[in-house]
């Protein structure tokens, strides 16, 4: 096949390629804008309240000394 041919024909799949990437990458960003905007949509997200004890109950205001640690012990 002539050279001038064969450039052609690869100048032709390069730009094809090129093309086929381009909009691959719009079809990615358009996605995640949409998504970004259904987040925005739904309101903020809310975090789930996280127990304090093992036993899954909840520190209360008066609950003041648990929330110390207590003193190091000394052997005797």
């Amino acid at each position: 096949m002539h050279p001038e041919i064969l450039r052609e024909l690869a100048a032709q799949r390069h730009r094809d390629l090129r093309e086929q990437a381009h909009r691959a990458q719009m079809v990615r960003s358009l996605r995640t804008r949409r998504h970004s905007r259904q987040l925005d949509e739904a309101g903020e997200f809310a975090v789930p309240a996280i127990p304090d004890y093992v036993d899954g109950s909840f520190r209360t205001t008066g609950d003041e000394a648990a929330s110390q640690v207590p003193a190091a012990r000394h052997a005797a």
